[in-house]
């Protein structure tokens, strides 16, 4: 896996998206913290609208930027979309109000869905050969997933010496390395994309349609639609109110908050290690369909360490189930996430593959933007059990509504050239 590293401008890129990844990390951590100040507990409802901000602008913003980035040299976009995110992160540290904090973020998502279609668009021209590309699309995925524990840990770290606001300025750091990383190397090609080929001679919106239609069309990526749901159910309970859990909850110190993130991290980094070598021998099927119901069970064991209330002694018992189950959350969500590439590659013919990603990006995302603030606002208004009561039962739902519709293991899909097993970034 390691090998592409070899290629000195995929290096600087993979290393610009790493210290991105890790200066977003802090600021997650960060922007958990500041909610939390502003709304005490309702720090949860904040977090849910900023994460619905987020995905409002990855699916309404992606296509639209897509659409036009051929028109700007790939580096400037690249660069001017790191410079962008760097100016709102300086910002964030001195936000008083709950509305600065939803317009930055905005700006800050919004400046994302410019960067990341680009950045994914050039790593298939600077490594060409399918083998390479495999290699390096496995190596994003892991660092997701290594990102989610180290950024964590490293806050955790800086929160014994600093107020958390600081650490706003080591995302400043990594949006600025990144666009330095950027700025070292020559990109193949001038510009930000292509309008080449059949697919992209198409108006944005009959692309986009041709896309969601041919992957709604077939049963296992609808099952693949429903188990994203799933993992969006779990995944938001985690991202939206872990810091109400541990503070408000628990009555824990701030610093326990990155140690709870880096719990779900960990599962997920575990599972990424080890699963390669379990779908040598075991269907994607047999592993993605009881990882959904898993996150169920998750949410419901949740409701029922919740639903007796509040506790000032620093939760006794239950912190370590939480941490157990933060890193079931992550190991169930990878189960799922890591296959999912290998579920896109085999349901439908090389040519048809651009388009299937990119339904599966939008409608995946889709799944996270209704999430996100179902565990925020319901967490707010009707209490932490409610809102896992009832992401458990949506997850619960979407793995049978999985089960039903892939009922049965499908032969892939014929290719006319060797599809090594991969994982697709757009899964994650």
């Amino acid at each position: 896996m390691l090998s592409v590293l070899r290629n000195r401008t995929y290096r600087h890129l993979f290393t610009a998206q790493v210290v991105a990844l890790v200066g977003t990390g802090l600021a997650t951590v960060a922007l958990g913290l500041l909610a939390y100040d502003l709304a005490g507990p309702d720090a949860g409802s904040v977090l849910g609208t900023a994460l619905a901000i987020k995905m409002v602008a990855y699916v309404g913003l992606a296509p639209v930027v897509a659409a036009l980035a051929h028109r700007i040299p790939r580096r400037r976009l690249l660069v001017a979309a790191d410079l962008a995110r760097a100016g709102v992160a300086l910002g964030l540290p001195f936000v008083g109000s709950i509305w600065q904090v939803y317009l930055l973020i905005f700006v800050l998502q919004a400046a994302s869905a410019i960067f990341t279609p680009a950045f994914q668009s050039v790593i298939p021209e600077v490594l060409p050969e399918e083998r390479d590309y495999t290699r390096a699309l496995s190596l994003s995925r892991l660092a997701y997933d290594t990102e989610s524990l180290v950024s964590p840990a490293l806050a955790a770290g800086l929160l014994a010496l600093v107020g958390y606001r600081w650490l706003f300025w080591g995302t400043v750091i990594g949006f600025l390395a990144s666009a330095v990383l950027v700025v070292s190397v020559v990109l193949p090609g001038g510009l930000g994309g292509t309008t080449a080929g059949p697919i992209g001679a198409q108006p944005l919106s009959a692309r986009s349609l041709a896309g969601i239609r041919l992957f709604l069309s077939v049963p296992r990526l609808r099952a693949l639609l429903a188990l994203d749901l799933a993992v969006a159910a779990g995944g938001a309970t985690v991202i939206v109110n872990t810091v109400v859990y541990v503070r408000d909850q628990l009555g824990r110190p701030a610093g326990d908050v990155p140690l709870a993130l880096g719990a779900c991290g960990g599962g997920s980094m575990v599972v990424a290690l080890l699963l390669p070598r379990v779908l040598d021998r075991v269907a994607d099927r047999s592993v993605m369909l009881p990882a959904a119901f898993a996150v169920a069970g998750l949410l419901a064991v949740l409701t029922a360490v919740t639903a007796a209330g509040r506790t000032a002694d620093g939760g006794g018992w239950r912190w370590p189930v939480l941490l157990a189950l933060w890193a079931g959350f992550g190991a169930a969500g990878s189960l799922i996430l890591t296959p999912g590439g290998r579920l896109l590659r085999d349901a439908v013919p090389p040519a048809d593959l651009p388009a299937v990603f990119a339904a599966q990006f939008s409608l995946s995302h889709g799944c996270w933007l209704l999430a996100y603030p179902l565990a925020g606002w319901l967490g707010a208004t009707a209490g932490l059990p409610a809102a896992s009561a009832a992401l458990a039962a949506l997850a619960l739902a979407a793995a049978a509504l999985a089960t039903r519709t892939w009922h049965t293991p499908a032969p892939a899909v014929a290719h006319p050239h060797p599809q090594p097993r991969h994982h697709h970034p757009a899964a994650r």
